[in-house]
């Protein structure tokens, strides 16, 4: 993986979200996004966080476990909430919006849509920027907004109540599985 066009390629999503979306519908490589896009990102996530769990702390043993603990709860949030989040837009796309296209389409929208989240948990994984976060993840609205008009092909009448539900689902399903590791993990410990 090329990281540095991987850095490019965030910079642009959160740029310029719409001539973004374009390039990515011309492209239409669904099925290269999880390797080229969305697995670099998650381990840089984790990588974050496991070096923010040792920033101003000393090194010992119980700080390793919280770090790799806390860096895995990351991992698996967003691997499973990207998942999850294709699995839910496909089948709501479907039944409510009579979306025909493939899982691939959808993997690449929820993927570069994503974007928002990734970065930030890079961001908050080395600085704390809790309530900064949750006004950041907003954004997520707009690049949802012009995805979901360009690249899904939602018509301009039901834009704006796909965009809202998409996003939620986005956001939402990360944070969640977040919880439950965490709940989980506090209780096998």
């Amino acid at each position: 993986m090329n990281y540095t066009e991987l850095f490019y390629r965030v910079v642009a999503v959160l740029s310029t979200p719409a001539r973004t979306w374009d390039k990515i519908a011309q492209r239409g490589k669904g099925n290269q996004v999880l390797a080229e896009y969305v697995y670099p990102l998650i381990g840089l996530c984790g990588l974050c966080e496991f070096i923010g769990a040792f920033i101003g702390k000393d090194l010992s043993s119980l700080m390793f476990q919280l770090a790799l603990t806390r860096c895995c709860a990351v991992a698996v949030s967003l691997f499973g909430g990207y998942f999850l989040s294709v699995a839910l837009l496909s089948r709501f796309s479907r039944y409510w919006y009579g979306w025909q296209d493939s899982t691939d389409r959808m993997q690449l929208f929820v993927a570069y849509s994503m974007t928002v989240t990734f970065v930030l948990e890079m961001i908050s994984g080395l600085v704390s920027i809790v309530v900064l976060s949750w006004v950041l993840q907003l954004y997520t609205i707009v690049i949802v907004y012009e995805g979901a008009r360009r690249l899904v092909g939602i018509r301009e009448s039901r834009l704006v109540s796909y965009t809202v539900w998409a996003t939620l689902a986005i956001l939402v399903c990360p944070m969640l599985i977040e919880i439950i590791f965490n709940k989980l993990s506090v209780i096998l410990n």
